[in-house]
């Protein structure tokens, strides 16, 4: 059995800016600030963007623990506006349908979600596309742990008891579009997928070391071997 686990942003789809819209909000409503604006959001949990930008806002960390409560409930109320809104063109990347219904065809795989969104905005961002969150019977969320590193581990925590099996690290697989992505699972000895079609290109992405990297998610066969082969 392999479990493997979908990032979100940037490799299962485009919210065309609206979660970091929702985000700025929520921290202009609380803080007065929505940050630095050239600060990059890909790669890192919600709670961890909340509390790096407040930090070099110049907020000290009392008072950015004290607000992230308010912060994460407004970004979610604002982040269901944004999606609803009929002007935004939400996109589920080309290939991804596809290979979450070959994997869903193998009885030894099984597919997650391993994301920096809160469980709720994951959720949200998911149904926007058209697909049901409940498909992934693994996840680990921003709102487990504020580092990405760890949440591989809850992954497989969570696993054990879901699948009734007792997977080994090395049965993860990791599939996102960041060197984060990449690196979050060596810990446990899993490995990672890459696909260039968030911020990152291919020859960036390979520069990390990840088992495979792709431009997209296109080709099925190509990548349901580089999970065989991982």
């Amino acid at each position: 059995m392999k479990l493997v686990l979908f990032d979100i942003d940037g490799t299962i789809l485009s919210t065309e800016g609206a979660g970091r819209r929702a985000m700025e909000g929520a921290l202009v409503s609380a803080f007065g600030t929505p940050g630095a604006p050239g600060y990059r959001y890909d790669g890192k949990t919600d709670v961890q963007i909340v509390r790096e930008l407040m930090r070099e806002a110049g907020m000290d960390d009392s008072a950015i623990e004290a607000r992230l409560p308010q912060v994460l409930d407004d970004y979610l109320v604002r982040l269901e506006q944004e999606l609803a809104d009929a002007s935004l063109r939400v996109l589920l990347y080309d290939g991804v349908l596809a290979l979450l219904e070959a994997l869903e065809a193998r009885d030894d795989r099984e597919i997650g979600l391993l994301t920096g969104n809160v469980a709720a905005g994951a959720e949200r961002k998911l149904r926007a596309v058209g697909i049901d969150p409940q498909r992934f019977r693994i996840g680990a969320f921003g709102s487990d742990h504020e580092h990405r590193p760890a949440l591989p581990g809850i992954a497989l925590e969570r696993s054990r008891a879901a699948l009734d099996a007792s997977l080994s690290g090395d049965r993860l697989v990791i599939i996102g579009d960041t060197p984060a992505d990449i690196a979050c699972g060596r810990g446990v000895g899993a490995r990672a997928i890459a696909v260039a079609t968030g911020h990152y290109s291919v020859d960036d992405l390979a520069a990390h070391a990840p088992a495979a990297v792709f431009a997209d998610l296109r080709d099925t066969a190509a990548v349901m071997r580089a999970i065989d082969d991982a």
